[in-house]
C-alpha cells in the first residue's frame, strides 16, 4: 500500500513530557499547540517517500477496530522513578490477575478501591476519558481459532496479551506493530494507559516474515558524495521461531546493489534492523528510487519475502540533509540532520550542536535555523523526539552524532557550541555540566532545568539508607550538582517572557544562581513572547536561532590546551564525564556522590596544585606541556616532586592510599574507572546482546524470553534501538566479544550464567540471593544487577536474575526504558514491591572500585 510522503519539516513540541505520568499529577498537561511555520506537524513516521510495492504483511485486508471494553482508573504511583506502585501488576507479578466484570473492584493500599466500568469507544474510534490518564484498558476479543495477527493499538504504556507483555505507543506515534498470537476463544487484552486516549485494533497477517511499513530511517544523497549509506527498516517476524538467516538487499538501477545479512529476530517480535545502500555519484537534486527487499538465505539461494520501494532524496551539500551512522550502544542506524554552513572555510568551519524538543524531528529542528555562512548545525536525534530528554542513551547519541558530524565536517575545534529548545534547552543544561571541555558556550532557550523542578522526577523525601542509594543513582539528572562546570563557558539564557510551557522561574533561577560566581553569562527574557515564536519571514525561529545569542557564539573560543591554568571540575560518575581539558577524573571516593577537581598549572615551574573531593585516582595529561624536565604535583597538601617526564605515554597518574597521594602506575582496567564503572542503566551500551535462558522449566524459559523480547521492543520504540536478543544455547562469549552481556534468568534456567557471572559475588538461584556473605531465602526475589564482563576490559554483564515466576515477574514492568528511572550497580527486591513500593527493597547500592561487595555500600533493610 502506498505511503504518504512525510512534511518537509518535522513537528513542533507539544503536550506532557512525561508519558507515564497523569497529566493531572504531573503538572505539565498545558501543551504547546505553536505556530511554527518551520517545524511542522509531527510525522507518523521518519522516512522520505516510502512507496510499498505490491502486497504487505500488514494491514492487507481492512483492520478490526475495538470498540467495547472496561475502564479502570489508576491503580498505582507512577513517575520518573525507579521503584513505581501499581496495584493490577502487583496481581499480574503473584499470578492472580483475572479478566474483570464491569463493577469488580481493584484494592490499591492506602486508597479507595478503583472500579471497572464498561466503556465504548468514540466516533474515532478511540477509548477516552479521566481512567485513561494512568488507568487501564480491558478488552476481550473472541477469536474462532488459533492466529498470528498484528497487534496495532496506539496511546498505551504497555499492552498484556494473555499475559504477556508487550510494548506500547504512549505518545501516539502509530508506527508500533507487533506480532502476536490469538488463541481459539476469549483473548484478555489490557492495556496500561498515560496521555488520555487508547485505540486499538487487530490487523490481519498476510506474511510470516515482512518489512514494516512505516519508522525507516533514511539518508539523504548529497551531491559530489560517493559513499556507502545506511538506512533501517522495522522487520516483522511473525513465526515461533528465531529469525537467523535474514538480509536486506537494496536495489538501484540494474546493476548497483548491496546485501546486509541481519542479527537474529526473535520468535513473534519486530526488529528494526540496518541494511547498506549502494553507493552513488548524484549528479543533479531529486529523487534516488531504492528497491529494498527482504531476503532469506537458504544456502546460495537468495528468496525474497518482500519487498519495499523508496526514494531518498538527492540534495546539495549546501542543502538541510540527513546523515546516518552506525551507533556504538547497540550497533543500530541512527540519523542527524544538519544545514550546513553556506561556504567551507579552510581552517574549518564553527559547529553548533542543536538539541530538539520534545515531539521534534532532528531534520524539523535544523529546517528551523536559517543558513549561517560560519557556522554548520548539527541536530541530533536523541534517539525519538522524546527520548530520554537528552539523558542517558539521548546523552550518548548527542555526543555519537557529534562526532560523527565532526568527522565529516571537519570543523574549527576551537569553535564548538551547544544549544537547544524547551526539552532541548533542558539537554543544553545538562550536556554543558557534564562536558564543559567540549564547548566554548552554550546558550538554552525556553529550557528547563531538571526532572526534578520541571520534569517529574521524583524527590524521596528524608530518605532511608535504602532509599539513599536510589537518590545517589539519580545524580547525573541534577543539573544544579555540577553547575560551577559552567564557570569558564560563555553562556547565554533565551526564554519568553510569557512562556506557557516552560515558566520563566527556569532561566530566572539558572540566571540567579549563575550571578553568584559566573563572568560572561548573558540572560534575555523576550516580553510577551510564549514557548515559541517567530516574529518575521526572515530564515530562522528567533526563539533558538537569535541572532544576539549566535554573535555571543561567534565571539567565543575553547581555549588551547597548552592555554588552560586553571580547571575547577565536578563529576558525579567518570563514567560518563571524567575529563576537563588536562585533568581527568579516574575513581570516586564514593560513587555518584559528586567529585570535584580544583587545580592550577604553572608551565613554567611545571607544577600542578590542587585540591579534591571524594576522590581517589587521577591522572594529569601532558599533551599541553612540553616534554622535557621534570614535574611537580601537589594534591590535598601532599607534593611529589622530581617527577620524570613519561615515556611512551603522555600522562601520568596518581592515587590516594591510606589517606596520601602517590604517583603510581595507570589504574587496571579491572577497576571502576572512566571505561567502565556502572549504574546499571549506563552500561546497557557497546552493543549489548540480550540473552535469555532456556534451561529452566517451561514457564521460567517462557518469561526470560517474553522479558527479553519486551526490553527489546521497548528499547526499539523509545531509543529507535536493535539489540540482538539471542538465547543461551546460541550465545558464544567469542562471537560477542567485548560486547555487553545482559542476562535473564538465574544460575540454574540461563546457561551464561556460569561463564559470566559464576565467579561473581552475587548469585541467585531457585531458592535463594546471595550478595557477598549475606543470603535471602523465598520464591519471589528479583535481583538487578551489574558486573564487569570477566573477559573484557570495557564491556559488562548485567543481569535481571529472580528466585521464582513471582520475583521475575516483578521486574516486567520496571521503567529501566524510562529516563530519570535511575538505578544503582545492586537493587534486590521482593514481590511486595509492586504495593509496598521502595519499602519492598531488601538491598541496595554500589559495588567497590575493585567491583567487591566488601569495599562497596550496600544498604540493607532490617
Amino acid at each position: 500500500m502506498p505511503v504518504e510522503s512525510p512534511p518537509k519539516n518535522a513537528p513542533r513540541e507539544g503536550g506532557d513530557l512525561r508519558p507515564d505520568v497523569p497529566k493531572s499529577a504531573s503538572g505539565l498537561g498545558r501543551g504547546f499547540l505553536g505556530r511554527s511555520r518551520r517545524l511542522g506537524t509531527l510525522p507518523a513516521m521518519l522516512f522520505s517517500a516510502l512507496m510499498l510495492s505490491s502486497v504487505l504483511a500488514i494491514a492487507q485486508d481492512a483492520p478490526e477496530s475495538l470498540t467495547k471494553g472496561l475502564v479502570v482508573p489508576s491503580v498505582g504511583t507512577y513517575g520518573r522513578a525507579a521503584i513505581q506502585t501499581d496495584a493490577i501488576v502487583a496481581q499480574i507479578v503473584r499470578g492472580e490477575f483475572r479478566a474483570p466484570k464491569a463493577g469488580d473492584t481493584v484494592p490499591v493500599p492506602g486508597r479507595e478501591p478503583r472500579t471497572w466500568k464498561a466503556v465504548e469507544s468514540g466516533p474515532d474510534g478511540s477509548f477516552s476519558g479521566p481512567e485513561m490518564r494512568g488507568g487501564y484498558a480491558y478488552v476481550a476479543y473472541e477469536s474462532k481459532e488459533k492466529r498470528k495477527v498484528i497487534l496495532a493499538a496506539t496511546g498505551h504504556n504497555v499492552a498484556y496479551v494473555n499475559g504477556e507483555p508487550r510494548t506500547g505507543d504512549p505518545y501516539g506515534f502509530g508506527y508500533l506493530r507487533v506480532p502476536i498470537e490469538l488463541k481459539k476463544g476469549t483473548n484478555d487484552l489490557l492495556f496500561q494507559v498515560g496521555r488520555g486516549r487508547l485505540k486499538v485494533a487487530i490487523e490481519p497477517l498476510a506474511k510470516p516474515q515482512s518489512l514494516l511499513d512505516a519508522d525507516w530511517t533514511l539518508p539523504d544523497y548529497v551531491l559530489g558524495e560517493r559513499k556507502k549509506l545506511l538506512g533501517a527498516v522495522p522487520v516483522v517476524n511473525a513465526t515461533d521461531q528465531a529469525a537467523t538467516n535474514l538480509a536486506i538487499r537494496t536495489v538501484i538501477g540494474e546493476d548497483r546493489t548491496a546485501l546486509a545479512p541481519l542479527g537474529p529476530i526473535p520468535p513473534m517480535a519486530t526488529r528494526k534492523v540496518g541494511f547498506d545502500l549502494p553507493p552513488l555519484e548524484v549528479e543533479s537534486p531529486g529523487e534516488v528510487e531504492v528497491r529494498v527487499q527482504l531476503i532469506r538465505m537458504e544456502g546460495s539461494a537468495r528468496r525474497v519475502l518482500d519487498e519495499a520501494t523508496v526514494k531518498l532524496a538527492a540534495k546539495r551539500p549546501t542543502d538541510v540533509l540527513k546523515r546516518t551512522f552506525v551507533s556504538g550502544i547497540d550497533g543500530s542506524v541512527q540519523y542527524y540532520a544538519v544545514m550546513p554552513a553556506a561556504a567551507r572555510s579552510e581552517a574549518g568551519n564553527a559547529m553548533i550542536l542543536s538539541v530538539h524538543g520534545a515531539s521534534v524531528e532532528a531534520i524539523g529542528q535544523a529546517s528551523a535555523y536559517g543558513q549561517k555562512s560560519w557556522a554548520d548545525i548539527v541536530c541530533p536525534t536523541n534517539r525519538r523526539p522524546y527520548g530520554f530528554d537528552w539523558e542517558e542513551w539521548g546523552r550518548m547519541d548527542a555526543m555519537e552524532a557529534l562526532e560523527a558530524a565532526r568527522a565529516v565536517y571537519k570543523p574549527d575545534s576551537s569553535r564548538i557550541y551547544l544549544t537547544g529548545h524547551s526539552m532541548g534547552g533542558h539537554g543544553t543544561w545538562q550536556l554543558g555540566v557534564t562536558y564543559p571541555g567540549r564547548f566554548a558556550a552554550i546558550g538554552p532557550c525556553a529550557g528547563w532545568i531538571s526532572f526534578f523542578t520541571y520534569g517529574g522526577g521524583v524527590r524521596i523525601a528524608e530518605p532511608d539508607p535504602i532509599e539513599a542509594m536510589l537518590v545517589r543513582a539519580s545524580a547525573p539528572s541534577d543539573t544544579l550538582l555540577r553547575l560551577q562546570n559552567l564557570a569558564p563557558l560563555g553562556v547565554f539564557i533565551l526564554h519568553g517572557g510569557a512562556d506557557e510551557t516552560v515558566p520563566v522561574s527556569e532561566p530566572r533561577e539558572m540566571a540567579r544562581r549563575l550571578s553568584e560566581f559566573h563572568k560572561d553569562f548573558r540572560f534575555h527574557e523576550e516580553p510577551g513572547q510564549g514557548h515559541w515564536y517567530e516574529t518575521s519571514d526572515e530564515p530562522g525561529a528567533e526563539c533558538m536561532d537569535f541572532a544576539p545569542m549566535m554573535d555571543f557564539f561567534a565571539r567565543r573560543r575553547l581555549p588551547a590546551l597548552e592555554d588552560v591554568r586553571e580547571v575547577r571540575f565536578t563529576t558525579v560518575n567518570p563514567a560518563i564525564s571524567a575529563r576537563h581539558h588536562w585533568i581527568e577524573v579516574m575513581r570516586q571516593t564514593k560513587a555518584l556522590a559528586p567529585t570535584t577537581v580544583t587545580f592550577l598549572l604553572d608551565p613554567l615551574s611545571r607544577r600542578f596544585t590542587g585540591t579534591t573531593e571524594n576522590c581517589d585516582a587521577l591522572a594529569f595529561h601532558l599533551d599541553g606541556l612540553a616534554p622535557g624536565s621534570p614535574l611537580k604535583v601537589t594534591i590535598d597538601g601532599d607534593t611529589t616532586e622530581n617527577i620524570p617526564w613519561p615515556v611512551g605515554v603522555t600522562a601520568i597518574w596518581f592515587e590516594k592510599k591510606d589517606g596520601k597521594w602517590a604517583i603510581g602506575p595507570r589504574p587496571a582496567d579491572t577497576l571502576k574507572g572512566p571505561h567502565r564503572g556502572g549504574p546499571l542503566k549506563e552500561e546497557m551500551r557497546r552493543q549489548a546482546v540480550l540473552v535469555y535462558g532456556t534451561k529452566g522449566n517451561a514457564e521460567e524459559n517462557r518469561w526470560a524470553l517474553r522479558k527479553a523480547r519486551f526490553d527489546a521492543e521497548q528499547f526499539w520504540y523509545r531509543g529507535n534501538g536493535s539489540f540482538d536478543v539471542v538465547p543461551d544455547t546460541a550465545f558464544n562469549a567469542r562471537d560477542y566479544a567485548d560486547r555487553t552481556v545482559v542476562l535473564y534468568g538465574n544460575s540454574e534456567t540461563n546457561g551464561a550464567w556460569t561463564t559470566l557471572l559464576g565467579a561473581g559475588p552475587v548469585q541467585v538461584d531457585r531458592k535463594q540471593v546471595r550478595v557477598g556473605d549475606r543470603s535471602v531465602k523465598g520464591d519471589g526475589l528479583a535481583c538487578l544487577f551489574v558486573r564487569p564482563r570477566p573477559d573484557s576490559d570495557t564491556a559488562s554483564v548485567v543481569a535481571f536474575a529472580g528466585t521464582g515466576l513471582p520475583g521475575l515477574r516483578s521486574m516486567d514492568r520496571l521503567p529501566i526504558f524510562v529516563s530519570g528511572a535511575s538505578y544503582p550497580d545492586l537493587l534486590l527486591f521482593d514481590d511486595t514491591v509492586w504495593t509496598a513500593g521502595t519499602k519492598g527493597i531488601l538491598a541496595a547500592g554500589f559495588f567497590g572500585n575493585d567491583w567487591s561487595v566488601a569495599n562497596g555500600e550496600i544498604a540493607w533493610r532490617g
